[in-house]
């Protein structure tokens, strides 16, 4: 029978920390289960193995390793603990190159809101692209109204928002990236009587029931929808307020009204519902229409503490 050589065992020495170099040496013994191999693949003589083999069983109060004379085995613990140390190890190993991927943006968490028009062709292909690109992201979307975003980027809890404005307009502290452009067109019910027109003049639907959105939501496109109608002398005859565009949409196929939304609202194929551009006035014979104004919506995100992932995005965005 072999005669054991296994050390006196102490209780544990609860360590602050266990260096990766012990982890490393138990791993050298469990899998030659010989330390004088172990110690040879470790460019080290025996004797210090053996003694941090020993450190390290002390400081976690369990025995690793049954020794003999002629033999070394896994304890049961040890056989537990070997996977678990092998993952850290490659994971200690991977840090720097994680580091790195930090500190390009290629890792870490990007919190985004968005408003529905963008969410209809835009965001999908970007999320899209962006993953495929960026794997190690993870990307938090909210869709979310203009002011809940301004309430978001404020308290930190979204990192960047797709926001709708009024063209030029730029939300106070924030950076803008101008993503969109694009034109206001009538939503209307599919029965009404001017859907039958390709194109609508403007003071054939000043008077119409007006559904549109809370000042709160978008005020810059609130007041230049406003403004239009004082331009023209009157004041919009509004039927009802909706906060989401689809909602809007839908009251419209309703038939409570009429609305001002943004051409990409056209991607919503909501039954009931035409689109028709509207045009401003004639200005004289053989003389073109003057257009609607429009919208724009930029990605807006705060100057201060910008991380690297946002920087990342911003030039995916950008390019």
């Amino acid at each position: 029978m072999n005669e054991s050589i296994n050390p006196p065992f102490p209780p544990a020495l609860t360590p602050h920390l266990i260096e990766l170099r012990l982890w490393r040496q138990f791993v050298a013994v469990a899998e030659e289960l010989h330390f004088g191999h172990a110690a040879t693949r470790l460019h080290m003589t025996q004797p210090p193995l053996t003694q941090a083999i020993i450190q390290l069983e002390k400081l976690l109060g369990v025995r690793l390793f049954d020794r003999t004379k002629r033999s070394v085995q896994l304890t049961a613990t040890g056989q537990a603990l070997l996977p678990v140390v092998l993952d850290l190890l490659a994971r200690a190993q991977a840090l720097p190159a994680q580091a790195r991927a930090a500190a390009a943006g290629e890792v870490g968490r990007l919190r985004l809101a968005f408003v529905s028009t963008v969410g209809f062709v835009q965001l999908p292909q970007w999320v899209r692209a962006f993953r495929e690109l960026y794997p190690q992201v993870q990307l938090d979307l909210l869709e979310a109204t203009g002011d809940v975003q301004l309430q978001g980027l404020e308290r930190g809890e979204i990192d960047a928002g797709f926001m709708l404005h009024a063209p030029g307009f730029a939300p106070a502290g924030l950076a803008r990236l101008l993503i969109t452009q694009e034109p206001l067109v009538l939503a209307l019910p599919e029965h009404h009587p001017l859907a039958i027109q390709a194109v609508l003049a403007l003071s054939d639907v000043l008077a119409e029931p007006l559904i549109i959105f809370p000042r709160r939501i978008v005020p810059s496109l609130f007041d230049a929808i406003f403004a239009l109608y004082h331009a023209a002398g009157c004041l919009p005859a509004v039927a009802q307020e909706a906060i989401q565009m689809q909602t809007i949409v839908n009251l419209v196929s309703a038939g409570l009204g009429v609305a001002w939304v943004p051409e990409s609202v056209r991607q919503f194929q909501r039954s009931g519902v035409v689109y028709r551009e509207v045009l401003l006035a004639q200005h004289g014979p053989g003389t073109r229409a003057s257009a609607m104004p429009g919208c724009e919506t930029s990605l807006v995100w705060r100057h201060e503490g910008i991380s690297p992932t946002l920087a990342r995005f911003v030039e995916f965005v950008r390019d």
